[in-house]
């Protein structure tokens, strides 16, 4: 299952007040959204008498982390005051020095946490600093919301793999395409600027062979944020066209997953136009999310076609399903459906997803729910 907060019926921590703060918190991290790996987004406020005289968020792996932004806004006057960050403040050295010393040095009075690092390098010590130094402590402020902004940060420390989302989008009766593999556009508009907003917060967006064949995408956000994504081709035999948008990669890098023996012109091809061209062995689900914790991604977004969305679901590397339907029915026998062959014979074994939501978006419509972990 994805990470998610803990549940119960007890009352909320803190006041109204510490929540709003921790929820500014979390609206400044999200300024840095798809830009942090493999770091998590941080965002973080310094109080003094309830006015906010010092805030920040991280921005990027090797800068400085968000309480420090806060903490020198706010300069002298942060003697005495509250910091109210959304994860624990880092205890050790990393490419920046610990920020739970640099809390002390500050003179913070208290400090409200949203959620613990699972860093195990973290991991409570950051908190044990603070304590030891004086500074009382609160945590799990809005901590259910603090977890859901760093989802993929959490599965990435828990699992060692990046958090994996299939999306697609489909027809009311389960169509991605036409019998003839036509697909723009099965959604509106509105649903469409939603997804280029999904991919601006992962890492990297992966899609098959058939995919760049029939659909020729450009798996960018299309300028409606400045953060593209890592797009990722998947071929075990690469006979594909020359004439993809992929292999401009002016606009965002494109990586080639593929067998060191396939198409050795093709590989030269790619190579010309600057497409990185990297050999697995196999080429499969599981070394795609390897290959993409290696480099540091956090979050990762499947918009493949159903053979490989299958093997994806089938092998533990997705996570969590975006469904996003269009009240639209295209029939046909042959149509292409979102997931392929998963070898399910009887309902009873079919895959029932968790903590669904369901929401309108204009025309349409998207469900969304975990995965329940296939590899347990």
């Amino acid at each position: 299952m994805l990470p998610s907060p803990m549940t119960s019926n007890a009352a909320p921590v803190g006041t109204d007040f510490d929540r709003a703060m921790m929820q500014r918190c979390i609206t400044l991290a999200k300024q840095a959204a798809g830009k942090t790996a493999p770091n998590p987004l941080v965002g973080a406020v310094v109080v003094q008498d309830q006015n906010i005289i010092g805030e920040g968020f991280h921005p990027g792996a090797g800068q400085p982390h968000a309480e420090v932004f806060a903490l020198r806004e706010a300069g002298t006057a942060a003697k005495g005051a509250t910091l109210y960050v959304s994860l624990e403040p880092c205890n050790h050295h990393g490419r920046t020095p610990p920020c739970s010393q640099a809390v002390v040095k500050a003179g913070i009075a208290k400090v409200v946490v949203g959620m613990v690092d699972p860093n195990p390098l973290v991991a409570g010590g950051g908190l044990k600093t603070l304590t030891d130094a004086g500074i009382e402590v609160v945590t799990g402020v809005e901590e259910a919301a603090c977890r859901a902004l760093n989802a993929g940060f959490i599965w990435r420390m828990l699992h060692q793999r990046p958090l994996g989302i299939l999306k697609y989008a489909m027809t009311l009766d389960g169509k991605i395409a036409t019998t003839t593999g036509h697909s723009a556009w099965i959604t509106h508009q509105e649903t469409r600027n939603q997804v280029y907003d999904l991919r601006s917060q992962c890492d990297a967006v992966v899609v098959g062979g058939n995919t760049v064949r029939l659909d020729n995408p450009y798996l960018t956000t299309h300028g409606t944020a400045d953060h593209n994504p890592l797009r990722i081709v998947v071929s075990q035999t690469l006979t594909l066209p020359r004439d993809r948008h992929l292999w401009d990669v002016t606009a965002a890098p494109t990586v080639v997953l593929t067998q060191a023996t396939a198409n050795p012109e093709m590989q030269a091809f790619l190579q010309q136009r600057r497409v990185e061209v990297v050999h697995l062995d196999p080429v499969s689900p599981e070394g795609v999310m390897q290959y993409l914790y290696d480099r540091g991604c956090l979050q990762v977004l499947w918009e493949c076609g159903g053979t490989l969305a299958a093997a994806a679901i089938a092998s533990g590397s997705i996570q969590k399903v975006m469904a996003f339907i269009a009240p639209k029915i295209i029939g046909g026998q042959g149509a292409p459906t979102p997931v392929g062959n998963l070898g399910l014979t009887l309902m009873d074994e079919a895959i029932a997803l968790e903590n669904v939501q369901l929401q309108s978006i204009g025309h349409d419509f998207l469900l969304t729910g975990d995965l329940p972990n296939l590899k347990e």
